[in-house]
C-alpha cells in the first residue's frame, strides 16, 4: 500500500445512499432483460464512484458486463473480486412486505431484490475501492473487478472475462465470488455464526426423461403408455438415489464446526473422519440439506405430457436437475440416471458441467480470506464448504486454483431463505460490516 494525504471518503451514509441507488434498477437478465436499465445502472455506478470509474482501466467484455482494472504499485499476482448485476425477477403473485425495487430503508434493514445476491457484494465493493481511493491508498497489487450481467441465466459474461485476463497474461492471487455468508442457525449445537467460505461447488446438469406409448383418444386408454412409463422412471429415479459419501472438504468443514460446537456435538464432528461413511448415511436422514452436503442430488421439476385433456400423449417428458459432488464427473452422473430410470425412459442430457477442482485452504490465499474474516467478523468462525449452487466462479475456477466464494455479510435462516424469494433483505449494520471487510482484502492481499 502507498499512503498520501487523506482525502475525503465516502461516508456510512454516503455509501448506504448508493446502495439504494443502484438497487432500484431492475436488472433482470432472459426474458425480461432490458438493455435500457443496465445502461442506467452504469450511469448509476458512475455517479456513485467517481474515484474508482477515474483511476479505473476499463476493459471490453460482451454484454453489460463490466471488466475494471485498480492498477497497484507493483507487479505482484493481482486480487479478482466479482460479482454480477443481475437480478431474478420478479414473480407477479409474490406479495412483498416492501417492493422489491423500492430500496426501503426502515433503519435496521434493507430491502429489495438483489440486497444479498448480489448487488450487495457488489456495491460494497466499489464502496471499499472507492474509499481506499478517498484515502489516498493504492493497492499493492492491482484489483480486478469482474461484474458480469447474466449470472442469472448462466450466460457467458464470466467466461469472456477469464479470456480477456488470460490474454493480458493475469495470474491471479485470489479470485473471490459470492457464496458462503457468515451464517447462523446452520449447524445443531452450534450458536457460533460460522463463515462459509466456499472452495469449490457442485456441478450442475439439466437432463430430460423421455418416455414414448401408443396414443389416441382418451376414452379408449391402453396400461403401459407413455406417461405410466415416465412415472415409473421418476419413482425409480426416487427410489435410487445417488450413494453417499464425506469428500475431503466436507470432512475439514465439519472438523472445523466441531471446534465451536456444543458437546456431545462436538465430540461426534471431531471424530467425522474416522468414520466417514457411517456418517454420511446418517446424514442423508437428517433432511434435504444434509443429505445435499454428501451425494449428488436429483430434481424432478418439469412435468410435459398431451397439450389437451381428451388426448392420450404419445411422448412424456419430465426435467431433471443434478447438483454433482466433487469427485464425480458429469458423464458418471448422467450414466447413473440412466441405469436408475432403464428400461422406462430414456435420458438425454441438455447441458452442463462437473464439479469445479477444489481450492486449497493451505495456502496464503486462504489464509488471507481467513485473517480479515477474524478481524472484521470477530464473531464468526471460518470454515470451507463445497457450495450447492452454481456460480460465475466456475469459469475462473477451470482456469486457476485460487478461486474462493464468501459473500461477507451475516445472515439469518430466514435472511437465506429470501434468496431467490420475496422480502430479500439485509442489515444495514452488516452490509457495512462486509463494506469494511472487503476494504480489509483490498489492504491484506
Amino acid at each position: 500500500m502507498s499512503n498520501h494525504d487523506p482525502a475525503q471518503a465516502m461516508t456510512d451514509d454516503d455509501a448506504v445512499a448508493a446502495f439504494r441507488a443502484a438497487l432500484r434498477h431492475p436488472t433482470v437478465a432472459g426474458s425480461a432483460y432490458d438493455a435500457a436499465v443496465f445502461s442506467a445502472f452504469h450511469e448509476t455506478l458512475r455517479s456513485s464512484f467517481p474515484l474508482l470509474f477515474a483511476a479505473a482501466e476499463s476493459v471490453e467484455v460482451p454484454g453489460d458486463a463490466l471488466l475494471l482494472r485498480v492498477g497497484g504499485t507493483t507487479d505482484a499476482d493481482p486480487l479478482v473480486l466479482m460479482a454480477h448485476q443481475d437480478v431474478v425477477p420478479i414473480e407477479p403473485s409474490d406479495t412483498w412486505t416492501h417492493p422489491p425495487f423500492d430500496a426501503h430503508d426502515d433503519g435496521e434493514f434493507l430491502w429489495g431484490r438483489g440486497t444479498l445476491d448480489d448487488k450487495g457484494s457488489l456495491v460494497a465493493i466499489c464502496v471499499a475501492i472507492e474509499r481506499l481511493l478517498g484515502r489516498g491508498v493504492t493497492p499493492r497489487r492491482d484489483v480486478w473487478l469482474s461484474f458480469g450481467a447474466d449470472e442469472e441465466v448462466m450466460g457467458h459474461h464470466a467466461a469472456a472475462a477469464v479470456e480477456a485476463l488470460r490474454a493480458r497474461g493475469v495470474t491471479p492471487f485470489v479470485v473471490l465470488d459470492e457464496g458462503g455468508a457468515v451464517a447462523s442457525e446452520v449447524f445443531p449445537g452450534v450458536t457460533k455464526p460460522v463463515a462459509m467460505i466456499g472452495v469449490a461447488e457442485k456441478g450442475t446438469a439439466d437432463l430430460r426423461l423421455v418416455a414414448h406409448g401408443d396414443g389416441g383418444h382418451a376414452s379408449t386408454p391402453k396400461r403401459g403408455g407413455a406417461t405410466a412409463k415416465l412415472a415409473r422412471a421418476i419413482s425409480a429415479l426416487d427410489a435410487n438415489p445417488a450413494p453417499a459419501r464425506l469428500t475431503p472438504t466436507a470432512v475439514a468443514m465439519f472438523e472445523a464446526v466441531a471446534e465451536v460446537a456444543a458437546r456431545p456435538l462436538s465430540l461426534v464432528l471431531g471424530r467425522i473422519g474416522s468414520a466417514s461413511g457411517l456418517f454420511a448415511r446418517v446424514l442423508t436422514r437428517l433432511g434435504p440439506e444434509t443429505a445435499a452436503i454428501v451425494r449428488t442430488t436429483r430434481a424432478v421439476t418439469m412435468l410435459e405430457g398431451s397439450k389437451a385433456q381428451n388426448v392420450i400423449a404419445t411422448t412424456a417428458t419430465a426435467g431433471v436437475n443434478m447438483r454433482i459432488s466433487v469427485g464425480e464427473s458429469l458423464d458418471e452422473a448422467v450414466h447413473a440416471v440412466e441405469r436408475a430410470v432403464r428400461p422406462h425412459a430414456q435420458v438425454e442430457l441438455i447441458g452442463g458441467s462437473g464439479p469445479t477442482q477444489v481450492a486449497p485452504v493451505d495456502h496464503p490465499a486462504f489464509e488471507t480470506l481467513r485473517r480479515v474474516t477474524r478481524e472484521v467478523l470477530a464473531d464468526a468462525h471460518v470454515a470451507p464448504y463445497v457450495m450447492n449452487q452454481a456460480t460465475d466462479a466456475r469459469h475462473f475456477h477451470a482456469v486457476w486454483p485460487h478461486v474462493y466464494r464468501f459473500t461477507p455479510f451475516h445472515m439469518s435462516k430466514a435472511q437465506r431463505e429470501s434468496l431467490h424469494n420475496v422480502d430479500e433483505r439485509i442489515t444495514r449494520a452488516s452490509w457495512l460490516e462486509g463494506v469494511r471487510w472487503y476494504e480489509r482484502l483490498v489492504e491484506e492481499a
